[in-house]
């Protein structure tokens, strides 16, 4: 079913380029954006956690091919650093803590589709497709006189457990609001990325049976058109 989905939108993200022209377009355009995140993960067994902050930011190169009725429609591509992880809820009074934060190279390519002048004035846009990501490193950050033995048996495996897949990958859908000027486009957008892969291994041995990444994103950009 994965497998599937991904399939899917990779084919969602080009169709753009394959689709029937109704108003042809050729305009390419560089951005810059960057911003917050606050992740979590999704744990089988369940760990209660608090959202964990963390920066993103990167390039972007944007394709527009065609009008389509009242839609704009465009490839864009990006390549991200981005920061993601959990916060462990300890919920027992104190102030001990317990997070691990991940930091990832995304590239996402998503269908770019947008409604409103082309030119001058606002546009508003919807962003959708698959996303890659490859860890780049991982630390792990705790306070408190806790011990690990006194943790709930479930939750104990997941102390210093490294990573064991690199690769992730998933799905992400934004919105936004991009204001087109003589100066260049200034946009904000929101953003969520759910994984479809796990970062530890999900067999019936090991010790979570799901450890997906779960991302919100909230980003300020700025774009160029080259041609």
């Amino acid at each position: 079913m994965k497998k599937i989905t991904l399939i899917i939108l990779v084919l969602l993200s080009f169709i753009c380029a394959n689709a029937q022209v109704e108003e042809p377009r050729s305009r390419l355009e560089l951005g810059v954006a960057g911003g917050m995140n606050f992740s979590r993960m999704e744990f089988q067994p369940s760990i209660r956690q608090k959202l964990l902050g963390g920066y993103n930011g990167g390039l972007s190169l944007r394709y527009t091919s065609e009008k389509y009725f009242s839609m704009i429609c465009a490839t864009q591509i990006e390549v991200n650093f981005s920061q993601r992880g959990w916060k462990e809820d300890f919920d027992d009074g104190t102030n001990n803590f317990y997070s691990r934060v991940m930091d990832y190279v995304e590239i996402p390519l998503f269908a770019h589709l947008s409604w409103g002048k082309e030119e001058r004035g606002f546009q508003f846009f919807l962003n959708l497709g698959p996303q890659f990501g490859f860890l780049l490193n991982e630390k792990e950050y705790y306070n408190g006189d806790w011990k690990i033995e006194e943790r709930p048996v479930s939750l104990q495996p997941i102390y210093g457990k490294k990573i064991e897949h690199n690769f992730d990958y998933g799905i992400a859908g934004g919105l936004g609001i991009e204001w087109k000027t003589r100066a260049g486009n200034f946009f904000i957008e929101g953003r969520y990325y759910y994984a479809l892969g796990d970062i530890f291994g999900n067999s019936k041995t090991d010790d979570f049976g799901r450890s997906a990444n779960m991302t919100i994103y909230a980003r300020l950009g700025y774009s160029i058109r080259l041609f």
